[in-house]
């Protein structure tokens, strides 16, 4: 599928594109709000300085992995990259553009997640049933979590106390502490496919192989359903105060209410689509009460829930979107799609 030779939408005035080898994988900003980079299965990593956003040129291209990059993170380090890869590798990408390879495994490292605060930072990385919890800067094993099969999904709750993974029938919640080494599984027969935690650390929620999410609460582990989707949920994004849960899976954006005793009983909320394409990206900011949404189409737009406005960033550009994320200050939104096409732009006012 051709990408239009000219995008409309926000990215017009606002942003820019730039097209690469290979299907975009994932994208991230780094914790600085100053670089955002993005995966391709070709094993590169493109990233774009804030300061050069408008200029696809300067965007700096690094062959990290021998075979396709499956996982990205924001490193602990406030510029970096952490990656993950087909060819068993967990690596570091630093500001400087320096590759650090921190683990070698005959496994694909699929996952990859971080946390850090003032107490402590940590990298955890999941292949095949394991998941290595690391420290901060990535060269001590703090534990090695052994779960019954593959790991699908990996996630820190807001506080870096629990790490959560999911996997079949079910998912293990796991304390980061090195003293604790117990496990609390929360069993829901099936296949999970990916994992959400409440910012409040009130349930977690994961999507399955039956076009259902699954989830538990929290203090009891009463369990939650949510079906009725025409596709498979790969996207899922609790909004800034966790009132809300987006996903992908439908020809609109499912908003599931985590409130008022929700989502048990309660209908979810449809927010406006693009004519019928699927949802496959969702992304809530993290500071404003906003949502990003990429479509089957190629595009990317922009929803208010609260009133249900849409604000175009980018219409039918060509493939399915495959990643979207915005920078912790809310302020830069990045895309990529299967066919190779990355896209950055800036939301700041002004």
């Amino acid at each position: 599928m051709s990408i239009p030779s000219t995008l409309r939408g926000l990215i017009e005035k606002r942003g820019a594109s730039h097209t690469v080898e290979g299907h975009i994988t994932a994208c991230a900003a780094s914790r600085d709000n100053l670089r955002f980079a993005f995966t391709t299965a070709e094993g590169d990593v493109i990233v774009a300085h804030r300061a050069d956003l408008t200029e696809p040129a300067s965007w700096a291209t690094y062959a990290v992995h021998d075979g396709a990059a499956l996982a990205l993170a924001p490193d602990t380090d406030p510029g970096g990259f952490l990656t993950g890869g087909d060819d068993g590798r967990l690596c570091r990408l630093d500001r400087h553009g320096e590759i650090e390879e921190l683990s070698k495994t005959r496994r694909w490292v699929e996952h990859v997640a971080t946390h850090v605060d003032a107490k402590a930072a940590y990298i955890a990385s999941a292949s095949g049933k394991q998941v290595e919890l690391r420290d901060g800067r990535g060269e001590t094993v703090l534990k090695t979590l052994e779960h019954p099969s593959s790991v699908t999904g990996i996630v820190f709750d807001s506080k870096g106390k629990r790490i959560a993974a999911s996997h079949y029938n079910g998912a293990s919640v796991w304390f980061t502490q090195p003293k604790s080494e117990s496990v609390r599984p929360l069993e829901w027969k099936g296949s999970h496919t990916g994992i959400a935690i409440h910012p409040g650390g009130e349930a977690l929620i994961t999507s399955m192989q039956d076009n259902d999410l699954h989830g538990w609460r929290l203090s009891d582990g009463h369990n939650i359903r949510m079906s009725g989707y025409p596709s498979k949920v790969k996207s899922m994004s609790f909004s800034r105060t966790g009132k809300w849960l987006a996903t992908s899976g439908a020809d609109v954006v499912v908003m599931w209410p985590f409130f008022g005793g929700g989502p048990m009983g309660k209908p979810p909320v449809e927010l406006p689509g693009m004519g019928g394409a699927l949802c496959t990206r969702v992304a809530c900011n993290p500071e404003q009460d906003m949502l990003a949404a990429g479509f089957a189409d190629g595009s990317v737009i922009l929803i208010e829930p609260e009133t249900q406005r849409v604000l175009p960033v980018c219409l039918h550009s060509g493939s399915a979107v495959s990643a979207l994320a915005y920078s912790p200050d809310g302020c830069l939104l990045g895309f990529g799609t299967e066919d190779g096409m990355i896209g950055l732009v800036d939301l700041s006012a002004g």
